[in-house]
């Protein structure tokens, strides 16, 4: 499964979640049986290349998320995870609020 992540930088390990009108980079999570197999960065999240994307983290519930939900992404927001490794540990165990219309 996919997890889309707008993110302040490229660093896989430092990078943190920010908001889409601030975004530096999209990092795009490969996530299969509860572990990362890879995260790519992308300066847009168009350029993926991926025909469906599970999931997009954001960093607040006040987001404009309809366009994601339009592309039949779930969208979730973090509480209080920043690194992109603890939003994907919160994600394991189900630690992430769901945005619901």
């Amino acid at each position: 499964m996919f997890i889309l992540i707008p993110v302040n930088g490229t660093d896989e390990k430092k990078s943190e979640v920010i908001g889409i009108f601030s975004v530096v980079k999209w990092a795009l999570v490969d996530f299969n049986n509860g572990v990362i197999k890879s995260v790519k960065f992308f300066d847009n999240r168009k350029a993926t290349g991926e025909d469906w994307i599970d999931f997009i983290i954001l960093e607040n519930k006040f987001e404009s998320y309809m366009e994601f939900m339009e592309d039949g992404m779930m969208v979730l927001v973090v509480r209080e995870e920043k690194t992109i490794e603890d939003i994907i540990e919160a994600f394991k165990f189900k630690e992430l609020d769901e945005i619901g219309v």
